[in-house]
């Protein structure tokens, strides 16, 4: 009976230790500080003035107001330090590495602000109700469609006051970051 208990234990520990490495996502908003190219990182400090690092990859996309740049040299390239930005990031064990960064100050991402009507995560669209009456659809990017609204709170996207960050793709307007108004 010992020995299944021992085995026991170790199964548990090991899927403890399975979902503890689990990948993890999040979105940070901050002011790029320092960017580090031969090192691949990007420094960006808080509203609360934490700084976090974040590694890039072949694979982290930059969406400005000029255009969509990939990779590693036009991540760089493509942020100056003083750059507001969001930035979408994986955690794997302690390291953060940017999916997405998004600038989202001047030059960047056109916006929008009104009321939030309606999410639709399937449909991968987003309505939003401006100040003077005027409805606009949104088609929503991937990542933004699993992030969308979650500040809002589900079941009170109609009372969600935001600002809407979008790039125009192919005639389409796509929304790429939404914030919660207070």
């Amino acid at each position: 009976m010992s020995r299944y208990r021992v085995l026991l234990c170790g199964v548990i520990l090991f899927t403890v230790t399975a979902f503890a490495i689990e990948n993890k996502s999040g979105t940070v908003e901050g002011t790029v500080k320092k960017i580090d190219a031969a090192a691949k990182t990007v420094v960006v400090k808080t509203a609360d003035g934490a700084e976090r690092v974040f590694h890039f990859a072949d694979r982290t996309a930059v969406h400005s107001g000029k255009a969509v740049a990939k990779g590693t040299k036009e991540t760089v390239g493509g942020l100056e330090e003083g750059t507001e930005v969001v930035v979408h990031f994986t955690t794997k064990g302690a390291r953060d590495t940017a999916d997405e960064i998004d600038h989202v100050g001047k030059d960047g991402l056109k916006m929008t602000e009104g009321t939030v009507q309606t999410i639709n995560r399937r449909a991968k669209t987003l309505t939003v109700k401006a100040a003077d009456g005027t409805e606009q659809t949104f088609g929503i990017a991937d990542r933004a469609a699993r992030d969308a609204g979650k500040e809002i709170g589900e079941g009170a996207e109609k009372s969600g006051k935001a600002t809407v960050y979008y790039t125009e793709e192919a005639g389409h307007k796509v929304v790429h970051f939404v914030k919660k108004v207070l």
